[in-house]
């Protein structure tokens, strides 16, 4: 039952999500997310800032991605709802630009410290993309970084096995290389799309 929640909570997520891109927003569905533009004024002011590891055990901050566009999305290895969607989307995107995207750093910030260690994201991630960053850091670490970004998260319910399920903020943040945030979009933007919005930035 616990899990059955869990899992109508990330699609959900999945079903419903709202798309910023520059200073507007457009709710969007499944259907309909490869359409998500601008339509009312959306304000959005984030400074990306952390002080986190990543999952070769390096401590990382946002200094270190200083002049490189971000694509950072807050989530975990083992979830098994929306996650999967949105880091696969990325991925993609990095897929179609190809060379043109080498300098874009594409982050995930862990919402499960207590499994996602630095070994358990490297194996993890390799499998979307080489190019996936994994952070993770202290329960104090994190709670600041989710504040800077304003993602709000809470345990849910269990696996069977014991393992903890997680809701949690699913946008994916795009910022561009001068630190400034450019879109703020749903996890399950076509790929196409969210490779046509990291472009941009490029």
């Amino acid at each position: 039952m616990r899990l059955g929640l869990a899992l109508v909570l990330a699609v959900g997520l999945a079903q419903t999500a709202l798309a910023y891109d520059g200073a507007t927003h457009a709710t969007t569905t499944d259907a309909a997310a490869h359409e998500a533009g601008p339509t009312l004024p959306f304000p959005v002011e984030i400074t990306p800032r952390f002080a986190l590891i990543d999952q070769t055990g390096s401590a990382v901050t946002e200094a270190d991605f200083a002049g490189r566009p971000m694509v950072i999305y807050f989530g975990y290895a083992n979830c098994p709802g929306i996650c999967p969607v949105a880091l696969a989307h990325i991925a993609e995107a990095l897929d179609i630009l190809g060379p043109d995207g080498a300098g874009i750093a594409p982050i995930l910030i862990t919402v499960d410290p207590a499994r996602d260690t630095p070994a358990a994201m490297a194996e993890a991630l390799a499998k979307y993309h080489p190019r996936l960053i994994g952070l993770t850091g202290s329960e104090a670490a994190l709670a600041e970084a989710r504040a800077v970004f304003q993602v709000e998260t809470s345990q849910v319910a269990e696996t069977p096995e014991g393992g903890a399920i997680f809701a949690h903020g699913s946008f994916i943040y795009l910022f561009g290389g001068d630190g400034a945030i450019k879109s703020l979009l749903p996890p399950n933007l076509p790929p196409e799309r969210l490779a046509e919005l990291m472009r941009k930035y490029l």
